[in-house]
């Protein structure tokens, strides 16, 4: 059932109009998948690629979860499904914001066949806006509560190197929130030990 949907997902063209590239939607899961990860929307890199969070913010990201690729894109363990499945186009700074069209029509006949997924992680404003009802107005302070939703979701920034100015001023984020989600998908997903990214601390620079 999952196999057909996702299938579904991927010819997906409700958008295509509107798309500058043209539809070519990134999703990863599996049934057995125990980590969501709901991101904002592909960049022109994943669009190119197909592989979601094929740039240096998937690089950040990783290193939060400890993960190498190799574990990272194994569907067995993670699902990968963004707000926007399709890249949306530039705006006058960054990318234009995901596509609103994708989440209601995708995103819940996706969970329906998602039955093992014990954490989420919301990466960004469109997704915590979306999943969460009663959040404060700003990212930070929706972070700062991250222990009010966990572990069913826990938001997050985005990875981007953007956003290396915030994480310094908020160290407490790589201090409490990152080793509460690396207990996780330590003590849950099925990782070979090989597959950790044990060498590299998270990235300050």
């Amino acid at each position: 059932m999952l196999d057909q949907l996702l299938n579904q997902i991927r010819q997906c063209r409700v958008c295509e109009p509107e798309l500058p590239l043209g539809a070519n939607p990134v999703i990863q899961a599996s049934e057995s998948a125990k980590l969501m990860i709901i991101g904002q929307a592909p960049g022109t890199r994943v669009h190119k690629t197909s592989i979601p969070w094929n740039d240096p913010s998937g690089d950040r990201l990783r290193q939060w979860l400890e993960l190498g690729k190799d574990a990272f894109y194994d569907p067995d363990n993670i699902a990968i499904m963004p707000m926007g499945l399709c890249y949306p186009g530039k705006a006058k700074s960054g990318d234009l914001p995901p596509r609103k069209e994708c989440a209601p029509l995708w995103h819940q006949p996706v969970l329906n066949c998602l039955p093992n997924i014990g954490m989420t992680l919301l990466i960004g404003q469109y997704a915590q806006s979306y999943y969460l009802s009663d959040k404060p107005k700003t990212l930070t302070e929706t972070v700062k509560q991250w222990e009010k939703w966990a572990p069913q979701y826990l938001p997050l920034p985005h990875p981007s190197p953007r956003n290396t100015l915030w994480l310094r001023k908020n160290p407490w984020f790589e201090e409490e929130v990152i080793p509460f989600i690396r207990r996780y998908v330590h003590q849950h997903l099925a990782i070979d030990p090989n597959t950790l990214d044990n060498h590299n601390s998270p990235n300050r620079a």
